[in-house]
């Protein structure tokens, strides 16, 4: 196997496995009423809450797709909406408690894999991993 396949190799298998493992570690028994992807949404709500314009931006999805993945939410007590008052027209979401509990949950895997990393590699091996990784975030962000 020569070096390009090794490289698509291993990010296919590790794509896919951090999905199934996040997957696993996040959605816990407190947690099974919700998805990976519902999980995602809490996260780019964030603890401050933002408008849905700027959450579906974040997601790169259109607001129609947030609109149906937020009533879940909302209707699962992880998320409230509040109209604005000077333009009905935007609708802020918020998480309540019980999404504020989940976002935690999210952010300590996260937190874990990221300090796994870290801990495994000495400060020039993360420099150079911090710079591979900015490259694929690069082609991926550009990619069409």
């Amino acid at each position: 196997m020569d070096q390009r396949e090794v490289i698509n190799d291993v990010l296919v298998h590790l794509f896919n496995k951090i999905w199934k493992l996040e997957e696993e570690a996040i959605i816990t028994e407190e947690y099974k009423d919700i998805t990976n992807n519902d999980m995602h949404i809490i996260e780019a709500i964030g603890l401050e809450g933002q408008n849905m314009s700027s959450i579906a931006a974040k997601l790169d999805i259109t607001v129609g797709s947030l609109t149906t993945s937020m009533n879940s939410l909302v209707k699962k007590g992880y998320a409230e909406r509040e109209r604005s008052e000077k333009d009905r027209r935007v609708v802020y979401i918020h998480l309540t408690g019980k999404g504020r509990r989940a976002y935690r949950h999210h952010e300590q895997f996260h937190r874990q894999m990221v300090d796994s990393v870290m801990e495994a590699l000495d400060p020039e091996e993360i420099q150079v991993l911090v710079k591979t990784l900015q490259g694929l975030s690069d082609f991926f962000q550009h990619y069409q």
